[in-house]
């Protein structure tokens, strides 16, 4: 026994004594007290991961990225909102270094150009149109069991249940790239054994709000708002159209004094009928 670990045995008080201080970690050797994670800290990934190409997410998730060897669930209010604005940065640094990227079961046909747009080549993306939620099931787990290398597994599974997706969480800690499963914004109700649950919707101003509802670590209470324009509108947008919540709310305010408008001519015409 160390000389360090001696002095911490005949400093702890005997069996059945309660202690009044908190433990000191300080007291602990220094690579004894870098191992323990605190309650209050992220989660380390533990393996490696992919950058979302989003810094203030990359800062809120385990190890700084999209994980590997586990799920990742995405959660949206409606299937073919989010998926590509959110995940194109870190899928289009995948399909630069020679990854495939397999789609199974999307609910619309992928858009080629559009991907090319966002940095992801068509001869890159395998879609595997797996129509029953059986079949896009067996497919995920088929894909994942493969552990393609490089890439990244893409399935919506809108319909799964808690004890298919624990299977699929077995397979995939042995899978080597990223896997994400869609699904709709009420399956955050259900168990789920993915590690690492986000919850994504729209604004008004062409960002992504992102949630996260599950992480290894110290829970997240908040809203991580990315910025997330599509580069075809990007650099024909004006200043104003950038901004709709802008225009939005100035409209508001002429329809609200247009309105007060009218109710005092109303009640002019009313007092003078009089």
């Amino acid at each position: 026994m160390s000389a360090a670990l001696q002095r911490i045995v005949n400093a702890a008080p005997p069996p059945g004594a309660e202690s009044s201080q908190p433990f000191d970690i300080a007291q602990l050797p220094g690579n004894v007290s870098q191992a323990i994670w605190r309650g209050t800290d992220i989660g380390q990934a533990g393996l490696a991961v992919v950058p979302t190409g989003f810094e203030a997410l990359n800062a809120q998730l385990p190890g700084g990225g999209w994980p590997c060897n586990s799920l990742t669930e995405l959660l949206q209010p409606q299937p073919s909102l989010c998926e590509w604005r959110l995940l194109s940065p870190a899928v289009a640094g995948l399909v630069a270094s020679g990854g495939q990227i397999l789609l199974v079961g999307p609910p619309k046909r992928p858009h080629a150009p559009g991907l090319v747009k966002l940095g992801i080549a068509e001869k890159n993306l395998v879609w595997i149109a797996a129509d029953t939620p059986a079949e896009r099931l067996w497919t995920t787990e088929q894909l994942v069991k493969a552990n393609p290398r490089g890439g990244a597994i893409l399935a919506w599974l809108p319909q799964a249940r808690a004890e298919q997706l624990r299977r699929l969480q077995v397979h995939a800690q042995s899978c080597d790239c990223p896997v994400f499963l869609f699904r709709p914004e009420a399956a955050q109700l259900d168990a789920s054994p993915a590690p690492l649950r986000v919850l994504t919707t729209l604004g008004t101003d062409w960002e992504l709000h992102v949630q996260i509802l599950k992480r290894k670590g110290a829970l997240f209470d908040g809203t991580i708002v990315l910025p997330s324009i599509p580069g075809t509108l990007a650099s024909v947008f004006t200043p104003r159209l950038l901004r709709p919540s802008q225009l939005i709310a100035k409209t508001e305010a002429s329809n609200v004094h247009a309105l007060g408008s009218a109710v005092n001519q109303r009640r002019l015409r009313q007092l003078a009928a009089h």
